[in-house]
């Protein structure tokens, strides 16, 4: 079979091409994609080439597919997996397969399986590890946010406390106050998404962030009157526009520190102003990943031990992750739709990838077997002036606060050309 796929050939080299498909073997399954969410890592993956840790030393002569945040059906199930998979089956994968210590992963190592590809092969190791999940919600970009939503799912569960004969309570504190600083950007989004609709909410939750419009965008998407409704109090502020953020922080929260903050940004001022507000026995995770491998900032390490700070790190999740995040979003308890800000089709997932951190918004989803230019949400009425597809599309989101859906999903896989 034929594929169409985005390979890595080198630094800064992406090549749009088409190519066979070997047949599968019996301990392999083939599989239609049809929806990649386009990640920060996998820039930095085209940006490093041969010299990222997952990237094999030889793409210039055997190329790998990129993308890892995919969603899409099984085609054809070697005899091995047939009493578990099934032809239509709906799956997501998680990339991060760990098979026999290695660091290889779908979207970084391998010539056949990536997102940003029409049709793959899913090689044995990645069902070995049970790292083929079924899905079944409506929409296939649901599936592809699954791996960004492990990641929150992770950080959260990441957090600590300890009680006076030190033992470890994992997870945000129930009830308590949490801050999540600088965001009001995808991950943020989603971050605030899944906190207030946990099984332990806050009693506060506060969102800062130093763009007006960004955090317009989250303040409308979601609430403060919703979040009153699930028990939580939540507040929206610009730092930019307040003469003393920490002080502020404090005072919004009657005076009291908070349990449990969460840095969306790899920015020092940031980090510190997490540290200063944290109560006796606070935890600030420092959820950004920075390109910086210098990067530091200044902890109060009389804190550290005499209020009993922690500090802790996450990058990624894990299987059980991202299997409760589909589960939330099959059942409607989370909805990530927030976090995609563009569209587009598999010709433009190339130079999407190579300009990522150039391109304002948030996820850009690559539905991958069509011909579209990325084209921001924002845009679409403008667009649709003269181009029917956009015209029906804009009218969709219009009718759901402006948020891609389902509904938009479907509409677009029925009209756009197919690439």
């Amino acid at each position: 079979m034929k594929t169409k796929a985005v390979r890595l050939y080198g630094k800064n080299d992406l090549r749009l091409e088409e190519f066979d498909l070997p047949r599968i073997r019996q301990d392999e399954i083939l599989a239609h994609v049809i929806s990649d969410s386009i990640c920060m890592s996998s820039y930095k993956e085209a940006m490093q080439g041969s010299s990222h840790k997952r990237v094999p030393e030889d793409i210039d002569r055997h190329p790998v597919i990129i993308g890892h945040e995919f969603c899409g059906e099984i085609l054809e199930v070697g005899s091995k997996w047939k009493g578990k998979f099934r032809v239509g089956q709906r799956f997501s994968i998680q990339p991060n397969i760990k098979y026999k210590g290695r660091l290889g992963a779908p979207g970084y190592s391998y010539p056949h399986i990536g997102g940003d590809a029409t049709y793959i092969v899913i090689p044995h190791e990645v069902m070995d590890m049970n790292c083929l999940l079924d899905y079944s919600g409506d929409a296939f970009f649901y599936g592809s946010l699954a791996e960004p939503m492990s990641c929150i799912v992770a950080a959260v569960k990441a957090t600590f406390h300890i009680e006076e004969n030190y033992i470890h309570n994992m997870g945000v504190v129930n009830g308590g106050n949490i801050a999540i600083l600088a965001g009001a950007g995808p991950m943020g989004l989603g971050a605030i998404d899944y906190v207030i609709n946990s099984e332990k909410p806050p009693g506060l939750l506060v969102v800062t962030d130093i763009d007006d419009g960004r955090l317009r965008r989250a303040s409308s998407i979601y609430t403060s009157e919703e979040a009153k409704k699930l028990g939580v109090k939540l507040v929206y502020i610009n730092t930019s526009e307040v003469s003393d953020p920490v002080k502020h922080l404090i005072s919004l929260s009657d005076g009291k520190m908070y349990d449990d903050v969460f840095v969306f940004a790899p920015v020092t001022t940031v980090v510190e102003q997490g540290d200063r507000i944290l109560a006796r026995d606070g935890c600030l995770n420092f959820f950004a990943g920075p390109t910086d491998s210098g990067f530091s900032a200044n902890v109060n390490f009389y804190d550290v031990h005499y209020l009993s700070h922690h500090i802790v790190g996450t990058s990624g999740g894990n299987t059980e992750d991202m299997v409760e995040s589909l589960t939330l979003m099959e059942n409607k308890r989370i909805n990530p739709n927030a976090m995609v800000t563009h569209i587009g089709g598999l010709n433009a997932a190339a130079e999407t990838t190579l300009t990522l951190p150039e391109i304002p918004g948030g996820k850009k989803l690559i539905y991958t077997n069509i011909d579209l230019e990325l084209t921001a949400l924002k845009d679409f009425r403008e667009k649709g002036t003269s181009d029917t597809l956009f015209a029906g599309l804009a009218t969709i989101i219009e009718n759901n606060n402006h948020l891609w859906s389902a509904e938009a999903e479907k509409y677009l896989l029925r009209n756009a050309k197919p690439i």
